[in-house]
């Protein structure tokens, strides 16, 4: 081996010595990423643009946050749709063809709700065949075993409701395994790992899934890790705020993340909604009224 080998040799294995380290480092913060300051993140745009009428100044915020997080597409807020959206009204580069195909992902559990983006990615490059494609091999990629076990458990949770009280809670129990048996092998069973729709169209209700899980002794050690998710953004805000709430009101405590209870302090309530990533009761309403405006 000549010199010049082995002193490439010796810069090769140095930059390999540097590099690493930095790259291990950055992958470590990406996956302990706090989604729950990501969504308190989303709530402080969505009110610049929804609130104060400023959608230019929430463009430039939503680039910067979705610099540092993999986006997401929660149910109402739909901050990834409403930035490509108002970054293609405003001229902004969004990214293209790459964020579209990422939004059609994220859309992909709710139906034919991504044929709603066909003229925006027409615009694009991309047509409806392209863009059904896409949807085929996400759907190709789902897990089958999670998919057939969240069927079964969705049949399961409805039998002996409400006369056959043991039936139910024996249910609960088998269901609440399942749930643990998938956070050790394949982390929360979200729309991204399942979709919505089980065998035979099923309507996997995740919502409804985990709010019964209440009637477990094992619930305090379930909620506990259902909040690890939350953090990690894989368990949406409102999904662990519907369980938890369930489970104060027969405790008979305040329904503390409801909209319909006036009779609770707002500040506390706002305070603990922000804990886990909710807007505030007005912002909520405000935007609960766009949506329901546009339909």
């Amino acid at each position: 081996m000549n010199f010049y080998n082995i002193k490439t040799q010796n810069k090769t294995i140095y930059l390999i010595h540097i590099i690493c380290p930095v790259l291990c480092l950055y992958l470590c913060a990406c996956k302990n990423q706090n989604y729950i300051l990501y969504y308190n993140k989303v709530n402080e745009i969505d009110s610049i643009y929804r609130m104060a009428n400023k959608p230019e100044k929430a463009i430039k915020k939503f680039i910067r946050l979705f610099h540092k997080y993999e986006p997401k597409n929660q149910e109402l807020t739909e901050e990834y749709k409403t930035y490509i959206k108002l970054a293609d009204q405003y001229h902004k580069n969004f990214g293209g063809k790459k964020s579209l195909y990422k939004l059609i992902t994220l859309v992909a559990p709710y139906g034919n709700e991504y044929k709603k983006l066909y003229p925006l990615c027409k615009k694009y490059g991309i047509d409806s065949l392209e863009a059904n494609q896409k949807v085929a091999d996400w759907k190709m990629g789902l897990n089958r075993a999670l998919i057939d076990s969240f069927s079964i458990a969705m049949m399961r949770d409805q039998e002996g409701r409400p006369e056959n009280i043991a039936l139910v809670y024996k249910n609960i129990e088998k269901n609440i395994n399942l749930f643990f048996w998938t956070f050790e092998h394949y982390g929360f069973p979200d729309g991204q790992k399942i979709g919505r729709l089980g065998n035979d169209n099923v309507f996997i209700a995740m919502p409804t899934l985990l709010s019964h899980m209440i009637g477990s002794k094992k619930y305090p050690e379930f909620r506990k890790k259902l909040f690890e998710y939350v953090k990690s953004g894989h368990c949406s805000p409102q999904e662990y705020a519907l369980m938890s709430d369930t489970y104060d009101y027969y405790k008979n405590t305040a329904v503390r993340y409801s909209l319909r209870n006036n009779n609770q302090d707002s500040v506390r309530v706002n305070r603990n909604r922000k804990s886990i990533g909710l807007p505030s009761i007005k912002h909520s309403s405000k935007i609960r009224k766009d949506k329901f405006k546009k339909i």
